[in-house]
């Protein structure tokens, strides 16, 4: 967000550079990419603050930046003497930012816990599976509960700046992981706050309190398009009836006159299709269409086609789907880092807005184990380096 990031390290590294998967697949503390990934364009400095002198430097680092986010288990920087009542003596007006699994207060501040146990715990897990509830439910990959924490800290660390901006006072922000990720439930938690009632989980949809339908089909290449709920419109069931003549298959479709008969109604909504057994009926003969059609192309082939006819779906892409789609490319999404550090450059994913008043800086590599402790350091009073 075009802040200077220090990232202040242990002797001998982050432990998140233990992370796999490591390029070439040899380990190593520089060679990480999930570090990579996670820590562009930052600066290292490395500190020991079990060590006096680490943390009176630590803490011209911190009066020098003004604004500090952790994610140390409730209580460690209070045992080190450097927690918010003991930064604010040397920046008054300094915005501390603590991100921690179930937040610093509370009965479950200082359970043990990982991504997946704060996403299960905190709720999106409930509603991410199928429609066979005698499998599991199963959890987002990725890390989203940590990054959903992240995201919030940001949020709230720009809040709290423009806070000190106008009123010139810092604050201290405790952020839960367990917490934010609740909020990413859709209508979960909302359905049982409000109306007592559990939503169901659902194969590639949204988890609602009652079965909706299946919105996944498969293409002839066994790859798939996630369709939403179309055909709703007059025009959308034309342009299917029209699709399966050109494709030929009309004449192994025999629910082909109900989709003339979508084409005559006005636009369908969701209650009616669940009221109505005729308009039930010609709506899934519409959902079948699309999925003979699927079938007999290529996701690609098929993407194209359905959203030239004025029909929203997309595909169900895989990582390096995305990386290589031309709209991404187009946007200048996809980036090259130089890592000069092992003679190669690789592509990242990039930012995913475009401002025409403040673009945002091509992203540099991750720092090495700190390969910026003398530079940043040495911008310091000489008595706290």
């Amino acid at each position: 967000m075009g802040a200077d990031v220090i990232v202040v390290e242990p002797p001998g590294g982050s432990p998140l550079r233990n992370l796999g998967p490591f390029l070439d697949d040899q380990p190593g503390p520089e060679h990480s990419l999930y570090w990579w990934h996670y820590n562009t364009s930052k600066r290292s400095v490395v500190l020991d603050l079990e060590d006096p002198e680490g943390r009176v430097t630590f803490e011209a680092l911190v009066a020098d930046a003004g604004i500090l986010l952790e994610g140390e288990r409730p209580g460690r920087l209070a045992e080190l003497g450097i927690d918010y009542p003991d930064l604010v003596g040397v920046r008054p007006d300094l915005v501390h930012c603590s991100v921690t699994p179930f937040g610093r207060q509370g009965p479950r501040s200082d359970e043990h816990v990982t991504d997946l146990t704060i996403l299960a715990t905190g709720g999106p897990v409930w509603s991410c599976g199928y429609d066979d509830h005698e499998i599991p439910p199963v959890r987002g990959g990725g890390h989203q509960g940590y990054q959903t924490g992240g995201v919030w800290a940001v949020i709230s660390i720009l809040t709290a700046a423009i806070h000190r901006r106008h009123a010139g006072a810092g604050q201290h922000i405790d952020v839960s992981n367990h917490a934010a990720v609740n909020v990413t439930t859709e209508a979960a938690t909302y359905s049982w706050l409000v109306a007592g009632s559990e939503v169901q989980r659902q194969t590639g949809r949204h988890a609602v309190h009652r079965p909706t339908t299946p919105t996944q089909v498969q293409c002839a290449d066994g790859k798939y398009l996630n369709t939403g709920v179309p055909p709703r419109r007059p025009e959308e069931f034309k342009v299917l009836h029209q699709w399966l003549v050109e494709l030929g298959l009309d004449q192994e479709f025999p629910l082909a006159p109900l989709l003339e008969l979508g084409g005559t109604y006005e636009n369908i909504g969701m209650v009616e299709i669940e009221e109505d057994p005729m308009i039930a009926e010609v709506f899934g003969a519409g959902r079948d269409a699309i999925g003979l059609i699927a079938s007999r192309l290529s996701a690609n082939d098929a993407f194209i086609g359905f959203q030239s006819r004025g029909i929203p779906v997309g595909p169900v892409n895989a990582p390096e789907d995305v990386m290589t789609d031309p709209h991404f490319i187009a946007r200048g999404f996809v980036v090259d880092v130089d890592h000069d550090d092992v003679g190669r450059s690789f592509q990242y994913p990039g930012a995913p807005i475009s401002m025409t008043g403040s673009p945002f800086a091509a992203p540099t590599r991750a720092p090495l184990v700190g390969e910026h402790t003398e530079e940043v350091l040495g911008l310091l009073d000489p008595e706290h380096r």
